[in-house]
Parts: C-alpha cells; sequence; structure tokens
C-alpha cells in the first residue's frame, strides 16, 4: 500500500465530511461528549487550501482517502482549521505526513507561521502538534480571538482546555 498526499478534488469535499466524522467519533468518545459539532459540508468554499492522503490498493486495488487537513487563509494567517484520519488508518504515521505537508505547503504560499487550536491535553492533540514543532501560543489577531469566541459559544471547553498553537515556517 502507498500513500500519497495532494490537493484535494473539487469532486471528494462531499467525502470529507463523513471522513472527519469518522475521525471525529474517537475524540468524542475519549472526551465523553455528549454533543459534538458537525462537519463543515462545505470545505471547498473556504478560503485556503485542503490536502488529502489518498492510499492504493486498500480496497481492490482503488486508490482510498485516509486523511485530509485544511488550511485556512484568512487575512494573511494561514491556520489549520481539521486534519482528520480515518481510526482505521491511525497510528501509521499519515497524520504526521499529512501535517508535513501542510506545513510545506503553506512555507511554499510564503505564510511565515501556521496556527491551530486544539486540546491540550488529549495525546493525539497538542502533544501531537508540540512533537511536529507547534508551541502554544496567545490568541493575537482578530480571526484568532474570533476562533475563541466560537468555541466558547459552542463549549468547546467543557471537555478540556483548549489552546493555540503555532509553529514557525
Amino acid at each position: 500500500m502507498s500513500l500519497t498526499i495532494r490537493s484535494a478534488h473539487a469532486t471528494e469535499f462531499a467525502s470529507l465530511v463523513s471522513l472527519e466524522e469518522r475521525a471525529d467519533a474517537i475524540l468524542v468518545e475519549y472526551l465523553g461528549a455528549t454533543s459534538w459539532p458537525n462537519a463543515d459540508p462545505d470545505r471547498s468554499a473556504q478560503l485556503g487550501f485542503t490536502l488529502v492522503a489518498e492510499m492504493e490498493g486498500v480496497d481492490e486495488g482503488n486508490s482510498t482517502l485516509v486523511g485530509f487537513a485544511q488550511v485556512l487563509l484568512p487575512d494573511g494567517l494561514a491556520h489549520l482549521e481539521q486534519l482528520s484520519v480515518l481510526p482505521e488508518h491511525g497510528r501509521r504515521g499519515i497524520g504526521g505526513a499529512l501535517l508535513e505537508a501542510t506545513v510545506t505547503e503553506a512555507r511554499g504560499r510564503g505564510f511565515a507561521e501556521l496556527t491551530l487550536r486544539t486540546y491540550a491535553d488529549v495525546p493525539w492533540n497538542a502533544p501531537f502538534y508540540a512533537r511536529h514543532g507547534f508551541v502554544e501560543s496567545d490568541p493575537d489577531s482578530d480571526f484568532h480571538r474570533m476562533l475563541v469566541t466560537a468555541e466558547a459559544r459552542l463549549g468547546l471547553e467543557r471537555y478540556g482546555r483548549r489552546v493555540q498553537m503555532t509553529r514557525v515556517l
């Protein structure tokens, strides 16, 4: 089986919703969450870029999308909005490969840093990103402060401490 990371095709965005929901199910269970925000059904309308991880040979010689990363590009910033890998393909380096491809793409587009928001104490959240060069940072832009407000409105803090992290590119 071989892994390819590439830009998402317009026809693939609909399938990313179910991929994200399947990946989120593990987080929801880990947190004991009683409700969870729905996946964004219209990622293709967002200003930014989306990379997919495609694995060949998973399903009778066909290729299968096993993960994706979406980066938003508001106000001259690069922000990793979502990184998801199907649970049955987890712990194989796919998330790390997607993250590094995302860093390379953002750097190639001229961005000096990449930010994200995540749970501080979930092992495959902040500790994972820290191993990849991200450090905790303060929300220092209108966009980042808007994310903090949106997370509060969704009640995400009730499941654990949320943090912003930044990686210098």
